[in-house]
């Protein structure tokens, strides 16, 4: 299995770890692949008696090889799930930190800005 195959593997089975049920309120989670799965998002979507809920728990991006992770609301973080599943750190990219800020996080530090042609969207 090539390192990209490993990657969405690995991504799919850990969001099907983090899908959880609310403890409160009428919340469904779901989980959002796009069809060439480089694109990882769990969403929380319902409602908390009159309080709609429409929120990302985990948006990750794999660009470059490596796996970005754009957003994490989990208490464990995923970069720790990412690494015991056997992903290398430098493989990594902590994108909700800023560029400067990266070197520092013992994770991979990516590009400050890669705009793909073929997507047409700047990350």
């Amino acid at each position: 299995m090539d390192r990209l195959s490993q990657y969405r593997k690995i991504l799919k089975n850990l969001l099907t770890q983090y899908v959880d049920k609310p403890s409160h309120g009428d919340i469904e989670p779901e989980i959002i692949i796009d069809a060439e799965e480089k694109h990882f998002e769990l969403m929380h979507v319902g409602w908390d008696g009159t309080r709609r809920v429409h929120g990302s728990v985990l948006h990750i991006d794999i660009i470059d090889e490596k796996i970005w992770i754009q957003h994490d609301g989990t208490s464990y973080g995923i970069a720790k799930n990412l690494v015991e599943a056997g992903i290398p750190r430098d493989s990594i990219v902590l994108g909700f930190k800023p560029a400067h800020v990266r070197q520092y996080t013992g994770y991979g530090i990516g590009t400050q800005s890669i705009i793909h042609q073929d997507d047409n969207f700047l990350c």
